[in-house]
């Protein structure tokens, strides 16, 4: 695989992952909508697969002059895809399951494809696929946790 499309995969990949899991968790515990989350589901696959893209298109172009132009779009571009693609697949459990089983689904989801690209990662880097695999999932559950804990926080106010 080429690198530029390796870097789309994984920053999609994992910002698809963690910044919808977070958005899901937070606005069930906030909202308990099921159209609110679709909602946030689907403005993430959108909006935030074009910022990350452009994040990581200016944050390319700010690095090495060994990166070519065309390295630069492909990256660009592999990230706006991979980004909504994972993302999307978080509204299939939504859509099919009651709320609280979508989220418990999500995050398994979620989960068994963040440690299935930690374990590809830590072995092409000749590493250990346990460290990074637990890593990457912490940091996912800190997400999970803190988004639930402020979704239930903003559920307490009268706006």
């Amino acid at each position: 695989m080429e690198i530029a499309v390796r870097r789309g995969l994984g920053f999609g990949l994992t910002s698809g992952i963690i910044t919808t899991l977070g958005l899901m968790v937070g606005l069930v515990s906030g909202t308990h909508s099921k159209k609110v989350v679709l909602g946030g589901i689907l403005l993430i696959a959108i909006a935030d697969a074009f910022s990350d893209a452009l994040g990581v298109h200016m944050s390319e172009e700010s690095g090495s002059k060994k990166t070519t132009y065309k390295q630069i779009w492909i990256s660009t571009f592999s990230t706006i895809f991979f980004k909504f693609l994972f993302a999307i697949t978080f509204t299939i459990p939504v859509l099919f399951f009651d709320l609280q089983k979508a989220v418990i689904i999500g995050i398994i989801w979620g989960f068994l494809l963040l440690s299935s690209f930690s374990f590809y990662i830590a072995r092409k880097r000749k590493e250990s696929p346990t460290r990074a695999i637990f890593e990457h999932v912490i940091i996912a559950i800190i997400v999970i946790t803190i988004t639930y804990l402020l979704g239930n926080w903003i559920s307490t106010w009268s706006i």
